[in-house]
């Protein structure tokens, strides 16, 4: 009887240190996050997702994409880094300028963010770990949606419910795009209700900041974001932090992924706390 069970428990073990492949993988393409209640062409062209996930585990992370490209090109991608990591990834298309303006591209992120909220538990994920990630643009548009609760209360989401914000290189002042819609030069900065760093505020998820160094990146990126995680302490947060991938540019996506993902288990295994 002994024996029955040492090999019943070395059958459990055996099962648990299966590394998921490709295989155990689904992907499902161009679900509209908006449902059928639109009206726009373009809206119904450009408001999809790409799902990415494992079908043999349950309660999973996922990590909500956005893809860069100044909110004016773009489209939605899986990063290969984030695959076959035991989590989803959806990657979001958004409306984008010049036939949109501010705030309707945040207004997508935010729908397709809601949408994950409310359907990945079909799919066996846990919508209490939801992430929010993007590079460039997409980190903009990470922080505007996590940040300003208004967008995701307006789909009765609570932006206190996402389990962490973690945007690679995104600006943390009024985006150039927005400002060229208003006729403001890309070289006056403005903090205004479609800046990240007006929304600072204790209460936010935890918030880990990514950006090449100073020398390298887009001119004053990095600085925004080291004010972005000063501005969000002395509003009194206590978890966020700013990383600095010393000798990369704004093209940090591949330096950047594997710390994000060790990141999110962390998050995953303590959510309490950022290591």
């Amino acid at each position: 009887m002994l024996k029955q069970y040492q090999y019943l428990i070395l059958i459990a073990v055996s099962v648990v240190a299966v590394k998921l492949t490709a295989q155990d993988y689904g992907y499902i393409e161009n679900i509209g996050y908006y449902g059928e209640l639109i009206n726009d062409t373009y809206q119904k062209e450009r408001c999809k997702i790409d799902l990415y996930y494992p079908k043999t585990v349950k309660k999973f992370p996922t990590v909500v994409w956005f893809h860069g490209g100044g909110l004016k090109n773009g489209s939605k991608d899986i990063p290969e880094q984030l695959k076959e990591q035991g989590m989803a990834v959806v990657a979001v298309n958004y409306r984008l300028h010049p036939k949109v303006k501010a705030p309707v591209y945040i207004e997508d992120a935010a729908a397709a963010v809601a949408w994950t909220f409310k359907n990945i538990d079909r799919y066996g994920g846990d919508p209490d770990k939801i992430i929010i990630s993007g590079s460039s643009a997409g980190g903009y548009l990470t922080m505007m949606v996590g940040l300003d609760k208004s967008y995701l209360a307006k789909h009765q989401i609570n932006a206190d419910n996402v389990l962490a914000l973690l945007p690679l290189t995104g600006h943390a002042i009024t985006h150039f795009t927005v400002r060229a819609e208003n006729n403001i030069s890309k070289k006056q900065p403005i903090i205004d209700e479609y800046a990240p760093l007006y929304h600072v505020r204790a209460d936010a998820p935890p918030i880990v900041l990514y950006t090449g160094d100073s020398e390298l990146e887009m001119l004053g990126r990095t600085e925004e974001n080291a004010y972005m995680m000063r501005m969000l302490k002395v509003a009194g947060h206590q978890n966020v932090k700013h990383i600095i991938l010393g000798g990369y540019g704004h093209s940090i996506k591949n330096p950047a992924l594997p710390l994000l993902i060790k990141e999110i288990k962390n998050l995953t295994h303590d959510e309490n706390k950022l290591n």
